[in-house]
């Protein structure tokens, strides 16, 4: 028999004649065996009484399955038809409030995977957008120049002068790609911080050596003030990456004959780098927003830069347990002041 295709109803009317023919085989045997009529009368009146509260008992069974049935699918329906309702269902401390009970709670999971998939397309469409953005500039910059490298006839000097213009251009997109590349490899954690108690001096004195070329040019005085002996819990290769991008933007919104000043402290539970200039400040109100991707101010929109330096560095030192403070004024200066934990 293929008891997969049996109903309900068919298995408790299978189940009743069963019965019934078993009781009544029993009373034709104890009939037989004793040949009392009594006997005969209990015996049916007690399968009767038996079949009867069988009979009950499949009834009420069959009773609650289709009330588990139907609540069941009243949940499943209102799951598809408002997806932003949770379902309800009745508490208790039996089968069916756990089996509904599991079924709200993956429900539930379901519907914060759906939420995370959407706020994970979203960031990826934000980032293709700014991508596009920050890409559409220098394309068209090379687009324009190689149009005219090719339909004016020009002396090699000036020649030389669009050659450098395209290689500015191509820096400018190679950096933008770089620093995508270390991002996305950040946050989609490919690379994995390795993280060391070691010497701040040695991962400071790696930065600085990155900027003093561009500091030299501009005539910009560059003072440290870190003792050797302090350490802190970081990644060198990163937490370098995180300190050049805090000095690189210190050394481009720095004027000529400027200054910038390091000093390296140990505080109880930090070690803490404070970065200063004398640069064009920071309004107030872009002190928050200067950590987004791609951000930059308007006043500043006339040097060179994409806006992912400090994005970075961000999100370098928070994932080494540590942060980023601001402090700037419009004119005077700016400080940025990070914090790695020393244990």
């Amino acid at each position: 028999m293929n008891t997969e295709k049996l109903s309900v109803n068919r298995v408790c009317i299978v189940f009743g004649v069963l019965l019934l023919l078993l009781s009544a085989s029993m009373s034709l045997i104890l009939y037989f065996l004793t040949e009392n009529t009594l006997v005969l009368c209990f015996t049916l009146l007690y399968a009767a009484g038996v079949f009867g509260c069988m009979m009950l008992f499949l009834i009420i069974i069959r009773r609650k399955l289709t009330l588990f049935s139907d609540s069941l699918c009243r949940m499943l329906d209102d799951m598809m038809s408002s997806p932003q309702k949770a379902p309800q269902y009745t508490q208790g401390e039996n089968l069916f409030y756990k089996i509904q009970h599991r079924i709200s709670r993956l429900y539930e999971v379901l519907k914060e995977g759906q939420s995370s998939i959407a706020k994970e397309q979203e960031a990826l469409q934000q980032l293709v957008s700014d991508i596009s953005h920050q890409v559409k500039t220098p394309m068209a910059n090379l687009k324009m120049i190689d149009a005219t490298l090719l339909e004016q006839t020009m002396p090699p000097k000036k020649q030389r002068e669009f050659l450098l213009a395209i290689k500015d251009q191509l820096d400018k997109l190679d950096f933008l790609m770089q620093s995508m590349l270390k991002t996305s490899r950040l946050e989609t954690g490919v690379i994995a911080l390795k993280m060391s108690e070691q010497p701040v001096y040695d991962t400071l004195a790696a930065s600085l050596g990155g900027i003093l070329l561009k500091a030299e040019k501009k005539n910009i005085e560059v003072s440290v003030d870190c003792p050797q002996a302090i350490s802190a819990i970081h990644d060198r290769k990163w937490t370098e990456e995180a300190l050049f991008n805090i000095l690189d933007n210190a050394v481009k919104y720095t004027p000529k004959d400027g200054k910038i000043h390091v000093a390296v402290s140990a505080l109880e539970m930090y070690v803490k780098i404070d970065i200063s200039d004398t640069g064009i400040g920071i309004f107030e109100e872009q002190q928050g927003a200067i950590f987004k991707r791609f951000y930059r101010g308007e006043t500043v929109h006339d040097i060179p830069g994409v806006g992912i330096g400090l994005y970075l560095a961000r999100n370098i030192i928070t994932r080494q347990s540590g942060f980023i403070k601001v402090a700037s004024e419009v004119g005077v200066g700016s400080s940025f002041s990070v914090f790695l934990p020393r244990f």
